[in-house]
């Protein structure tokens, strides 16, 4: 997988298609990326002695790498990323 943690891509596809973020983490086995702001879901917490009410939370969730794209820098689209040794 070329996306490390840290780095800015678009999602391609799915209901966040055309969002940015950074990654915040990486499932090298699963293939799956979590990105900032995007795929949000809602968790629903129990009552606790901090929170007597309960709370809803808005968590990301992670997508499959193959829907996002690294981000180029100069142009602000999306781009594919070469192998250090590939031709163009």
């Amino acid at each position: 997988m070329k996306i490390k943690k840290g780095d800015n891509v678009i999602v391609i596809a799915g209901n966040d298609k055309g969002k940015q973020g950074t990654v915040l983490s990486v499932d090298k086995a699963e293939n799956r990326v979590t990105v900032q702001g995007v795929n949000l879901r809602w968790k629903h917490r129990k009552p606790s002695q901090k929170e007597p009410k309960g709370e809803r939370v808005q968590l990301e969730c992670p997508i499959h790498s193959s829907n996002v794209m690294l981000v180029d820098p100069k142009t602000g689209k999306g781009s594919r990323k070469r192998a250090a040794g590939a031709k163009a």
